[in-house]
């Protein structure tokens, strides 16, 4: 089949209209919303919108096309696998400017996106023919045991904006490579990024059925979520977002007895011990807190440094961020205008309350009126202030001073999140030591708290979430055992 041919060709890329994907084909709906970008305010395009009724029928081509995936050899899986990696770096332009346009991420961070996407498809691939079952010894003689791992059935995968192909392939990549069939609900500000992926996919010879896409406009969110999760034919769930959102999606699952798969907020903690590399932490904590405007789950929110480096370390962090941010250059942007309000708010409370302005600024009516905003560094904040527990998810961070280990440890665990930490040492004994102790998910020595990559477990702790995408055991989120014995 030749691109002409194609079932989406001539549609969602070539009109102003992003469409929604269901049974291999791209669906039009009447109800539509804008999609804007947040770098200009401007519409860029618009996307279909869908409604429960559409809901319903994407479940019912996932639930069709099931039962012939499941049975497809690892080898014809591996093969689809590899080939949408290739067709991904071969689009890698054209999505890097989707993702441009819908999230005003920089390049850096776009490139980080698409690579790791690929890296996870390559490393999916390797994995589909490793999937087997075993033979347990049993205690009956005369009794054997096989054990099974099968696929769930439906899938329903939740997909955030800010990372729309790291996340967006994750929340169906491995559903499917274990011979699931998936729906992905992608965020309704990434449409088009979300829409390519699935035409990825298509291309790559993913059967009809298999994958299907649905966005919504934000008010019609709740009930079609509902309506997907309720849906008989869903088998699992798994969310990647905020924690106030998955405490609904998991409350909802839990009413209809789902498992879920959740990855939610964070609030990151850097740790800079006195023997650290100053330079590397500087770097370190610079882009952990402000790579994508902050806009990352992973994002570094606290620094602790060591009392007697503090003035060194608040130096060179200046220094740091004036060289990756640049003064002359335009401020970071954040996806919305009302993210935007939240963290000056949060900015605001702190400042009122007694906290000082180290880098950037707390006078807001200096700015201008789009979402942009200056990487800001606060000292001096306490627990009175909600930026101490709130996660900022914009770029703002806030440095705080320790004399021991167990101060430093004590303020990194005085969270109700647990996802991604880093610990900024030249004794890796010390890293290690409090890592162990660190309430985390993962935590990084000697390099910033944001860190995914497709061989590692990812996933959080607290309200951070449950469960782990990636490697081995992102695999074994969407295999199910089953049991058979027979006597001789």
């Amino acid at each position: 089949m030749v691109e002409a041919d194609l079932p989406w060709a001539n549609s969602s890329d070539n009109s102003d209209t992003v469409s929604l994907f269901v049974n291999g084909l791209p669906v039009a709906t009447q109800s539509v919303f804008s999609v804007v970008n947040p770098n200009t305010g401007t519409e860029i395009w618009k996307a279909s919108s869908a409604t429960v009724e559409d809901a319903a029928k994407s479940v019912s081509a996932a639930k069709a096309a099931f039962p012939s995936w499941s049975k497809t050899k690892p080898a014809v899986r591996r093969d689809i696998f590899l080939k949408a990696a290739s067709i991904m770096e071969a689009r890698k332009e054209e999505l890097a400017s989707y993702m441009k346009d819908e999230t005003g991420a920089g390049p850096e961070f776009i490139e980080f996106n698409i690579s790791a996407a690929v890296s996870q498809l390559k490393d999916l691939a390797g994995r589909i023919s490793g999937i087997q079952g075993f033979f347990p010894t049993v205690d009956e003689d005369g009794r054997s045991g096989l054990v099974l791992r099968e696929p769930y059935g439906v899938i329903l995968g939740i997909a955030p904006w800010n990372a729309p192909y790291i996340l967006g392939c994750r929340a169906f990549s491995y559903a499917l490579a274990a011979g699931n069939t998936a729906v992905l609900k992608g965020s309704e500000l990434s449409p088009k990024c979300f829409h390519a992926l699935v035409e990825i996919f298509h291309e790559a010879g993913l059967p009809v059925g298999c994958l299907n896409l649905l966005f919504t406009k934000p008010r019609d969110a709740a009930d079609v979520t509902t309506a997907l999760i309720s849906n008989p034919a869903i088998a699992k769930i798994n969310f990647t977002g905020s924690t106030s959102v998955g405490t609904i999606i998991a409350a909802t699952a839990g009413k209809y007895l789902k498992p879920v798969l959740m990855e939610l907020g964070g609030k990151s903690t850097a740790i800079v011990l006195k023997d650290a590399d100053i330079k590397k932490a500087a770097l370190g904590c610079t882009l952990g807190s402000f790579l994508n405007s902050g806009q990352v789950c992973m994002g570094t929110e606290r620094i602790m440094v060591h009392s007697s480096i503090a003035d060194d370390f608040v130096k060179t962090l200046k220094s740091t961020i004036d060289a990756v941010f640049p003064p002359s250059m335009p401020a970071p942007t954040l996806i919305s205008t009302s993210s935007l309000q939240r963290v000056q708010k949060l900015v605001s409370d702190a400042v009122r309350k007694g906290a000082s302005t180290l880098h950037g600024t707390a006078d807001f009516k200096s700015l201008g009126r789009d979402s942009s905003f200056r990487p800001t560094v606060l000292s001096k904040v306490n627990s009175n202030m909600d930026l101490h527990y709130t996660e900022s998810f914009g770029p703002v961070v806030s440095l705080y001073t320790f004399d021991t280990e167990e101060e430093a440890l004590a303020l990194a665990n005085d969270t109700e999140y647990g996802l991604a930490g880093a610990v900024f040492t030249e004794n890796l004994a010390a890293g290690l030591r409090i890592a162990k102790k660190y309430e985390t998910g993962a935590v990084h020595i000697n390099s910033m708290s944001i860190h995914d990559e497709a061989s590692l477990p990812h996933g959080g702790m607290k309200k951070s979430g449950f469960g782990r995408f990636n490697g081995s055991q992102g695999l074994d989120e969407f295999l199910r055992t089953k049991v058979i014995t027979w006597e001789d």
